[in-house]
């Protein structure tokens, strides 16, 4: 592992440099789990939460996240991105929703940040929705899967979490 990049030579916080840095197709994979109670991932697979439908306003939220994360990241470079997606599946054995962003840029920097915004939003917009009905939910398991492009090539998570 590297040193840090996001520090100059005095040790004060500072932007990475990218200028030098080639174009190159970058993609980006992330993931995260909302943990809930059997009758609330029911209700929300039925399209019964109050708020409305669960599922596509979280999907809304990620992808609106990750085009925000320079504003909300400190030292983010501001991207151009060509694609966000989140899937949102339910898996009645956790019980609850995996939440998967995918998020790809043509640029000079990574895009792993804006794939982890989207699930985080994501996964904080699934609890909002449903808290009136179970606020003992759990956020968990947020994490980069895959990511490729760049100078230090692909990247792959190699264990599922625990």
């Amino acid at each position: 592992m590297s040193g840090l990049t996001h520090l100059d030579a005095t040790g004060a916080a500072a932007m990475v440099d990218v200028g030098d840095k080639a174009e190159t197709v970058r993609v980006a994979r992330a993931e995260g789990l909302v943990l809930m109670a059997p009758e609330t991932l029911a209700l929300i697979e039925a399209g019964g939460a109050k708020k409305g439908d669960v599922i596509a306003v979280a999907r809304i939220a990620g992808i609106m996240a990750a085009k925000k994360t320079a504003d909300l990241i400190p030292l983010c470079h501001p991207l151009m991105l060509e694609k966000v997606s989140v899937e949102i599946t339910a898996e009645p054995a956790l019980p609850g929703l995996r939440v998967t962003a995918t998020a790809r840029v043509s640029g000079k920097t990574g895009i792993e940040m804006e794939a982890l915004t989207a699930v985080s939003v994501a996964c904080l917009t699934i609890y909002d929705m449903a808290k009136a009905v179970d606020r003992g939910m759990e956020i968990s398991g947020i994490r980069l899967l895959q990511k490729s492009g760049g100078r230090s090539g692909d990247w792959s998570a190699t264990a599922e979490p625990a």
